[in-house]
């Protein structure tokens, strides 16, 4: 059974997004759809510095069932990726909340968080 955390929000792609207090976000997958794509095998992650587009592709996850892209929850800049992703791409199967997630992003356009979903929203988009 997936969880939704209620202190994340969402996007309807499965992406979930953590604001940070000095106001750049978190993201990663969400528990239900590293339930859908099984085992990961293989994530290529943005470049730090890189400029993303809200619901454009960022990235690229690839498990024992299929490759699935990853969008940009919000337009920013990337400030950080997580590294040990690319050693361990397993990571995000067993802590997709905690130690799976995938880049900081520096919002350019915080209107883009008003777009995103609450816990309960995606929850009924995962039924």
């Amino acid at each position: 059974m997936s969880s939704f955390p209620e202190d994340l929000k969402y996007t309807p792609s499965h992406e979930w997004v953590r604001i940070e207090a000095d106001g750049s976000i978190v993201m990663g997958i969400s528990d239900h759809a590293q339930e859908l794509l099984g085992d990961i095998v293989f994530i290529e992650l943005p470049s730090e510095g890189a400029e993303v587009a809200a619901k454009a592709e960022m990235s690229v996850v690839e498990s024992v069932k299929a490759a699935s892209d990853i969008y940009a929850p919000v337009s920013g800049t990337i400030v950080e990726v997580n590294q040990a992703l690319l050693d361990a791409p397993e990571i995000v199967n067993t802590s997709p909340y905690g130690d799976g997630w995938f880049c900081r992003i520096k919002p350019s356009n915080t209107a883009d968080l008003d777009a995103l979903l609450d816990a309960d929203a995606y929850a009924k988009i995962c039924e």
